[in-house]
């Protein structure tokens, strides 16, 4: 018989499964940069975000902080590695955006003081195990309350425009699942508030992005394909 413990193991595999589609989703967007050599109106906000929630959510998996929590650590791992790529790919295509560079960078050296910060208070400040968790699960809970919440930066130009084009319907529809699944595996076993109250939260959050994308995206208008501009064009020759 499969005991509690398996099915929570069952269920952070299947969560590190649906973290690596979290973090894949932004590559149709990145491949639409690369091609164009332009960020366009895409924010970096998300992903620098994103950085800093991976870092932290690495930390919080150890066993110097959180036993039995090592699947937290692995998928965080590799997402850190993979938005830092999303990250060195807008830097190289930002250039238009005024002091876009100069920010994320700075945003990013502020990140990795913060973190250093963080770890250093946590191992030789902190002694007890449970203050441990607590101390650096409300930092972690913070930001990947952040995490999710940022692609809702995108609604007020959204309800503005009536246009869905800079709201990636997978990135938003991929956050909801991943975390529905966290919320589950942290009810199971043994209870994690911090990974409870962030990824709570954070369905909520995406399935009210999920919402806004459905009310406005018959109003997106839609890209023309190159053969109906060509027929567009003759046509106005014509005239």
């Amino acid at each position: 018989m499969v005991d509690a413990q398996q099915v929570r193991f069952i269920i952070g595999v299947i969560g590190n499964v649906i973290s690596f589609g979290l973090f894949a989703a932004p590559a149709k967007t990145f491949w639409r940069i690369f091609k164009k050599k332009s960020v366009e109106e895409f924010s970096y906000v998300p992903y620098v975000a994103t950085v800093m929630n991976c870092m932290l959510w690495v930390f919080y998996g150890l066993p110097v902080v959180h036993k039995d929590s090592i699947l937290v650590s692995t998928i965080n791992g590799v997402g850190l590695v993979i938005e830092l790529f999303y990250v060195g790919v807008y830097l190289l295509y930002c250039g238009h955006k005024k002091n876009a560079r100069r920010n994320i960078v700075s945003f990013l050296a502020l990140e990795v003081v913060a973190v250093a910060g963080i770890v250093l208070v946590t191992l030789f400040a902190i002694k007890n195990e449970f203050a441990k968790q607590t101390f650096v699960g409300v930092i972690c809970d913070v930001f990947n309350i952040a995490m999710y919440g940022a692609p809702s930066l995108a609604i007020a130009k959204v309800v503005k425009t009536k246009s869905v084009e800079y709201m990636p319907f997978l990135l938003s529809l991929v956050c909801f699942v991943n975390a529905a699944i966290w919320t589950s595996y942290s009810l199971i076993y043994k209870i994690d508030i911090y990974v409870l109250a962030s990824n709570g939260m954070g369905t909520l959050l995406a399935l009210s992005q999920l919402i806004v994308y459905f009310m406005y995206y018959k109003s997106t208008p839609k890209e023309k394909k190159p053969s109906e501009v060509e027929i567009s064009a003759s046509g106005t020759d014509r005239v």
